[in-house]
Formats: structure tokens, sequence, C-alpha cells
């Protein structure tokens, strides 16, 4: 008798519903698609309770207003980016530090675009990077490409010029991954890192952040219904 040489189905993956990334507990989330008043009064109150007992009295209530006026200015900025989440690194390093640095930031959005064709019938990584990221007119970037958890991505990296009109008094680093969502290759995933280091965004503190950020995402995972 003939066997039957049908090969068996292959295993469909389950849609993407989401992402995951794997930050220390120094980083708070606050999801932008909806109110996010809620989320940061709660970051806000737990980052007051880590004031050391025996800070001066006349320097706390200071301190809390500076803080909730940055990390407000910083939520603020990221709603107009119309982002998905916003992480901000809002607690102290170690117990007892009066000091909660907000010279870092994550935020999380989607992109819209279909990928260009080329002879073979496949979009070109760095042509997809040109179309997503040369909207804001930044030239002389460091272009990279290869996958994350399987799926196409692209990395730029550059320095931001400061611009006081928009309440960004130093330049800073910037590294953005565009990674393509499995199922749907006009949707990208984008998450955009930003540091100051320590004043200079090419110092060693700045190194270091843009080396983490890496490690982050070689880590990134999405979530599957």
């Amino acid at each position: 008798m003939p066997t039957d040489q049908t090969a068996p189905p292959a295993e469909i993956a389950a849609p993407v519903t989401g992402y995951r990334l794997l930050l220390p507990d120094q980083w708070a989330q606050i999801p932008l698609r909806h109110s996010t008043e809620g989320a940061v009064h709660r970051i806000l109150e737990d980052a007051y309770t880590r004031i050391p007992k025996d800070a001066p009295p006349d320097k706390v209530g200071p301190y809390k207003r500076e803080l909730a006026r940055r990390f407000r200015q910083a939520v603020a900025q990221a709603q107009q980016t119309k982002g998905l989440d916003l992480y901000l690194p809002v607690k102290p390093m170690g117990e007892g530090e009066f000091n909660f640095s907000l010279g870092a930031s994550i935020l999380v959005s989607e992109s819209l675009l279909p990928r260009r064709s080329g002879a073979n019938g496949a979009g070109e990584p760095t042509d997809v990077a040109v179309q997503l990221l040369s909207r804001d007119g930044t030239e002389g970037a460091d272009l990279s490409s290869g996958e994350i958890d399987s799926s196409l991505a692209v990395r730029r990296e550059h320095v931001a010029a400061a611009n006081p009109d928009r309440g960004v008094e130093l330049p800073s680093r910037r590294v953005e991954y565009i990674v393509s969502v499995p199922g749907d290759p006009n949707r990208w995933f984008v998450a955009a890192f930003s540091t100051i280091g320590g004043g200079n965004p090419r110092d060693e503190l700045a190194e270091a952040l843009v080396e983490w950020f890496d490690a982050v995402m070689a880590n990134f995972r999405w979530r599957r219904g």
C-alpha cells in the first residue's frame, strides 16, 4: 500500500499580544495609553518614602517639588509622541541615598510602515530604518540590523542636540531599536533609549548605559496569547 506522504501541518505561533523588557526594580513603568495620573502619583509617593529620615527638612520640600516637576514633564513629553509606555529610573540605587536621577528614559511606541520590496521581494532592514527614522531629519546616525526574538530588528544610535525651547537643556545619547512585529509586517515595535550620561552624552557613564540598554534589548521577548 502507498504510504501517506502528507507532511504534518506546521505549528502556528500564537499571535503577539505584547512585549517583555527585563529592567531593574529602580525603573518604573508609566502606561501612556490611558490616564497617567494614578501611576504618576503612586510612583512619586513611593519615591518620597525613600528620602532618608535624617534629610534636612528645609531641603525635602523643594526636592519633592523638583522631582515631581521633572517627572511630570518627562511624562508629558512622552505623551505628545503618542507612545505606549514610558520607563524612568525613579528609585535610588542604594539604601538611604538622597539622589534620584531622571537622566535616562526608555520610550516604547509603535510605527506603521509597509516594508519596501527589493528585487528578491524582501525588505532591506536599513531601507526600513531610513523610512521609520528619517522623519526627524537626523543625519549621520549609526545604523545596524539583525534579529531580536526571531524578528527583524534595526538599531540606530546618535547624539541629539539640546533644545531649550522644548525644555531639553542638555544634549543626549539616543539608541532606538525598531523591531518587526511577527505576523504583521506593517507594524514595528520601537524602543527608544535616551541618556544625558554624566552631563556629556559621550562620557563613560553614557557609554555604560548604552551597553546596558543593548543588553536589555538582547533579552527582549514577545508576549503571545
